[in-house]
């Protein structure tokens, strides 16, 4: 009842005319930036932290949460009307959501995306209100060998779970550490990788990092292979669903609300896996199998609802332990470290308004994003034909803009450029961007808790599984490792070289 009252209270701060504006220009600039391909939720939230510094962190957050359901949404469209998901988690939408729109039929797709969002978002929320704070609690009587534990199974989720290569996630992961290392030691008070520079005795700025490697790494890498030809965008008229629509849609929903969120949840989740399963779900259950691959409405409402349920779940390790599970809830992570707020157990404790105010903003601007996208549908469809020169001509001006603006020095211009040509790098070799910004992020907090335990364990390798739960979390360490190796033992032994269903989803966690 505690955590109703405070919710209400919540409801009540967000209502207030300020709050709703914020809530308003995070939906549209959210759903803006994922209707354009290749500008994702995490950029642009990248982009804006600069220019939140002034803000209070009420209004910050609630902005950032509505350019996160927001691009969440509008990665669809581009999949829709384009087929070129704005977003991973939009793949699967491309598959039915392209037929659709090519059969004449762009608007119901549009519209069952929107309403199925709004549902699994509602639905989401809900959820995230309920759990985060039994987490939360649950996570107070953790001592730091859990706490590392946990934060290295971080690590390898977005490593050798969520990555194509591990040798690349590693190489990623690897260099975010070293970027954390950067500065003066808490403990003994010596210089780290700071190469003479004084400059960088407090390290390097996550905001600069995030900005460079996902703002400006982008733009020069579709610069680099930006190709000048017309936009055919499919017309859309006004979203609407017939009767028909709505019995073959509400099911979807409500299935793909219940793949997305405990996957959104999980250190090793995102929206990928939630949406694949749901459509593979969708396809096996629908009473009209001969539609997928053609335009099957059931196609487009599932996965939809397990992306916005996903985006919910994302929050609950965030906010009740810390632990950022995809890019855009890294950068929010970076956001509230910004304003000298650390995510964890204590935050529902320590932070109480701010969070639940948070949260209440999700309800509303959930709703917001139905109200918005649903009659102005055409308008983003227009946003596609921006010519794309223009478009990350702006990305780089703001981009050093809000890089400058952190500190008003020219050092920060100077670490921006290096990292953008890294972040160039890092897509042109394949390397993938999320293990990095992980690292900077959770390396220093990894490496506190790792100190703790050692001193608590006077310096014994055994303190790190001193705990019964660090013990349960390197057991399922171990077996995310080993799921690749047992894959290829089982292809070995079939002896035929063929893969088994066993083997694609053994391989698929790899």
């Amino acid at each position: 009842m505690d955590n109703f009252g405070a919710l209400m209270d919540g409801f009540a701060s967000a209502f207030t005319p300020v709050n709703l504006l914020f809530a308003v220009i995070g939906v549209l600039l959210g759903t803006a930036v994922g209707v354009l391909p290749g500008i994702g939720p995490a950029m642009t939230v990248a982009l804006l932290l600069p220019v939140t510094y002034d803000l209070p962190p009420a209004g910050a957050f609630i902005m950032f949460a509505g350019i996160y359901y927001g691009g969440m949404y509008g990665g669809s469209t581009t999949s829709i009307l384009l087929n070129t998901p704005g977003e991973s988690s939009s793949v699967v939408t491309a598959i039915e959501g392209n037929k659709m729109a090519k059969g004449g039929r762009a608007a119901q797709a549009l519209a069952t995306a929107a309403i199925g969002s709004f549902i699994a978002g509602a639905i989401g929320t809900a959820l995230l209100a309920l759990f985060a704070p039994i987490v939360s609690t649950f996570a107070v009587q953790l001592g730091a060998p859990s706490y590392f534990a946990l934060m290295a199974l971080a690590f390898i989720a977005v490593t050798a779970v969520l990555g194509t290569s591990r040798l690349r996630g590693f190489a990623s992961l690897f260099l975010g550490l070293a970027f954390g290392l950067i500065g003066i030691d808490s403990l003994t008070g010596q210089s780290r990788l700071t190469m003479g520079i004084p400059l960088l005795s407090d390290g390097i700025d996550i905001v600069v990092i995030a900005v460079a490697i996902f703002a400006l790494g982008e733009a020069l890498w579709v610069a680099a292979h930006l190709r000048r030809r017309p936009v055919e965008v499919i017309p859309v008229g006004r979203p609407w669903m017939g009767r028909q629509d709505w019995k073959r849609s509400w099911k979807p929903w409500l299935r793909g609300t219940a793949y997305g969120f405990p996957f959104g949840a999980l250190p090793a989740g995102g929206a990928e896996i939630p949406t694949f399963l749901s459509y593979a779900t969708e396809k096996k259950l629908s009473k009209h199998p001969e539609e997928f691959g053609k335009g099957a409405i059931e196609g487009v409402a599932g996965p939809e609802a397990a992306n916005n349920a996903s985006a919910a779940g994302t929050l609950v390790p965030m906010l009740s332990l810390g632990l950022p599970t995809n890019a855009t809830a890294a950068v929010m992570l970076a956001a509230f470290t910004q304003y000298g707020i650390q995510p964890g157990p204590n935050l529902f404790t320590n932070q109480a308004a701010l969070i639940w105010t948070l949260i209440a903003s999700l309800f509303i601007g959930n709703l917001l994003l139905l109200l918005i996208n649903l009659p102005l549908a055409p308008l983003w469809a227009r946003l596609l034909r921006i010519p794309r020169p223009y478009l990350y001509a702006g990305i780089l001006f703001f981009a050093t803009l809000g890089a400058f603006a952190v500190n008003l020095q020219w050092f920060d211009l100077a670490i921006l450029l290096v990292l953008g040509l890294l972040g160039l790098m890092m897509r042109r070799f394949g390397l993938p961007v999320l293990p990095l910004i992980i690292g900077v992020i959770l390396g220093p907090r990894a490496e506190r808790q790792l100190r703790q335990t050692l001193q608590l364990s006077e310096g014994s390798v055994s303190g790190l599984w001193s705990e019964p739960i660090a013990v349960v979390i390197y057991v399922v360490i171990a077996i995310l490792l080993a799921l690749p190796l047992i894959a290829k033992l089982r292809r070995r032994r079939n002896g035929s070289g063929g893969t088994t269903p066993t083997d694609r989803v053994l391989e698929s966690a790899s």
